[in-house]
Order: C-alpha cells, then structure tokens, then sequence
C-alpha cells in the first residue's frame, strides 16, 4: 500500500469510528420517545356517542383529534389532543353553554371561523362533549408541549 493509499485508508477509519461512537454514544431512542402520549379515560360507550357528536357538529372542520386532520381543514384550532390535561369538564361544560364562547377563550380568527356557540345543544350533549373532552388527556411529560402548541393556535405566537 503506498503512502497516500494509507493516509486514505486512515482517514476513512476514523471516519467511521467516529461515525460508530457517535451512534453509540447519541443514545437510543427511549421508551418515551416511542410512546404515544395522549390517551383517554372516557369509557367506550361515553368515547363512542361523543365522537358520533363531535362528527355531527362537524368538529373535525377545525380541531385535529388523535392527530387525525380533516384534509380540509384550514382552520388554525388548537388540537383537542390532551385538552383534558388543560381544561377541565366545569370549564369545557361553560364554554359549549355560553352564548358567545369568545367571552371564555378569546379567538384571533375572524367571525366566521370563532368557535360557534352550542348553547342550544341539548344539555346531554354538552355535558357528554365536555365529559369527553376532559377525558382527553396527555403524559405529564408532554404536557408543557400541549401548553406551547394551544398557545401557539390561540395566539398565533410561538411560546418560549
């Protein structure tokens, strides 16, 4: 082997030791990094009628749940992934009951995208939403993510 071939030979070496350290050394992916992190508590029945309603009322237009867009969705709502770790079923109950849901949680979307008022839901149904809703929870280690990523939608700025 010539003296260039050597310091080639070398060179491509260390290259891969370092390439093989570096994969040993950045760590595997942990269990939490292949976990899902939203879940719910709602029993099937309560989860199945809620997500009938959540259909009905065209919901998905707007809101991602589970991670699920509709692709037509252009709206900019917050996910409801995790809004159980947020809000809880009072607040969620207040909200789909009051006239103009805006006096609750401001909007920045223009008139036609604020969320519509469903104060003339039966009250079944808006005590099933946010009983439904408060049952979509988040880990504990990914809540302050689901905290940026609802301030990011209602505000349009990014938190730090």
């Amino acid at each position: 082997m010539k003296t260039g071939e050597r310091w080639i030979a070398i060179a491509i070496a260390g290259l891969v030791l370092f390439a093989v350290g570096k994969a040993i050394f950045s760590g595997h992916p942990t269990k939490k990094d292949e976990e899902v992190p939203f879940y719910s508590t709602a029993d099937e029945a309560t989860a199945k009628a809620a997500a009938d309603l959540y259909r009905g009322l065209s919901c998905r237009d707007c809101h991602a749940i589970w991670g699920v867009k509709n692709v037509m969705q252009l709206v900019p709502a917050p996910s409801l992934d995790g809004i159980g770790s947020l809000r809880d079923e009072a607040w969620l109950y207040r909200y789909f009951s009051a006239e103009n849901p805006q006096t609750i949680l401001p909007s920045r979307l223009k008139k036609q995208y604020q969320h519509p008022s469903y104060a003339n839901l039966p009250e079944s149904q808006r005590k099933l939403l946010a009983r439904y809703f408060a049952s979509m929870k988040v880990k504990d280690w990914y809540l302050e993510e689901t905290r940026k990523a609802e301030q990011q939608k209602l505000t349009g700025v990014d938190s730090k």
